[in-house]
């Protein structure tokens, strides 16, 4: 069993390592990108990536805290579903307002890769396939659909 410091310790390296991994990847407009700390531009609008004990998960996460204003963007965000599955290669999960961690409404469209678990070092090349190619299938979307965002 690891301690709480130990496992913070643990998945900094972890993330220290995807981004020096990512660093030579350019993002969808050609411009260097922060992978590990993607950001979407658009106030309530992250893309979030955890690696926990038991799954690694990546997504899209609507946080505003109207919860009216939140399901528009979650409704608008299903009108690109299409565009949205080209970029990534496959089907995610589609969530409305559930709460997170902090007890708070939020919204996601996410992908988990169940059972693997970052205190593992083993593991990272699996988590590292399976984050790499998803967070830049959502930079080819973000870069096409974010103007429709920006306004909002």
């Amino acid at each position: 069993m690891y301690s709480k410091a130990e496992s913070s310790a643990i998945r900094k390296e972890f993330w220290i390592k995807f981004g020096q991994y990512m660093k030579p990847v350019p993002s969808a407009s050609g411009c260097r990108v922060n992978w590990p700390n993607y950001k979407t531009g658009v106030r309530d609008i992250y893309f979030r990536m955890k690696t926990e004990r038991g799954f690694v998960s990546i997504g899209i996460e609507i946080s505003h805290v109207d919860e009216e204003l939140q399901e528009l963007y979650f409704d608008q965000f299903l009108q690109l579903k299409k565009i949205l599955i080209a970029c990534v290669g496959e089907e995610w999960d589609w969530n409305l307002l559930v709460t997170n961690e902090f007890g708070h409404p939020v919204s996601r469209i996410e992908k988990v890769l169940k059972e693997s678990d970052v205190m593992n070092e083993e593991n990272w090349p699996e988590i590292i396939s399976f984050l790499k190619p998803r967070i830049i299938g959502l930079d080819d979307f973000w870069d096409r659909v974010k103007p429709g965002f920006e306004n909002f």
